[in-house]
């Protein structure tokens, strides 16, 4: 008979125990986080076309005054196509045109106005904006200097002059008094009327441009 010393018999006491313990571990909870890609931002064009369709609000964009057939001038929303009266002399919208009932299904006939003998000269705004402008759709941009805006088109500086009746582009910061919106940076299509050699100074060649139309950029 072999004799185990108690220190060893309660060594292996302790190590049967352990066996045949139980051992529980504490739940833990994890959470799981999806990363989803945030949704592009919509242009600013079309998220004002959205408020025009569906809440009936325009914050308006109004191309360059036109002439209509009774000789006074009138300006066109791109958004909503809403037709307001322009005033050149105050450069203000003085109020909204309202469509005759009927208007579309019989046509006015272009009324006969009288033309005044005598024109006051058109208010100015100086601007000194700067300006790129090249033939329309042709060759490189060239850069300048818009000196003021009136009923008749513009006078810019610049190192280049082209012949009359050239169609050229242009791209410059329409005034507020026109476009209706601030900091509103246009493509304009114009046609040259006229370069007064008198105009031409160190700063560049002058030439004097009547805007057809343009169309606003949107970054």
């Amino acid at each position: 008979m072999i004799l185990i010393p108690a220190s060893y018999q309660a060594a292996a006491k302790a190590i049967r125990n352990f066996a045949n313990t139980k051992v529980t571990y504490r739940a833990q909870t994890f959470r799981c986080m999806m990363i989803v890609p945030r949704r592009q931002v919509e242009a600013p064009m079309s998220q004002k076309l959205l408020d025009v369709i569906l809440l009936g609000r325009c914050s308006h964009e109004f191309s360059w005054p036109r002439r209509a057939a009774d000789g006074q001038f009138y300006q066109v929303c791109l958004l909503c196509a809403a037709e307001y009266k322009y005033d050149w002399a105050t450069m203000r919208r003085i109020e909204r045109v309202k469509p005759a009932a009927g208007e579309a299904a019989s046509p006015k006939r272009r009324q006969h106005v009288r033309k005044p003998t005598w024109v006051p000269r058109a208010r100015r705004i100086r601007l000194d904006a700067p300006v790129r402008y090249r033939v329309k759709n042709l060759g490189t941009w060239s850069e300048g200097i818009i000196q003021n805006l009136s009923q008749s088109g513009v006078l810019l500086m610049g190192p280049q002059r082209f012949p009359e009746n050239t169609l050229v582009e242009m791209v410059f910061e329409m005034p507020e008094e026109i476009s209706g919106q601030k900091n509103s940076n246009v493509l304009c299509q114009a046609r040259v009327i006229r370069c007064p050699q008198a105009g031409d100074t160190d700063e560049g060649i002058a030439m004097a441009a009547s805007i057809l139309d343009y169309k606003f950029l949107h970054n």
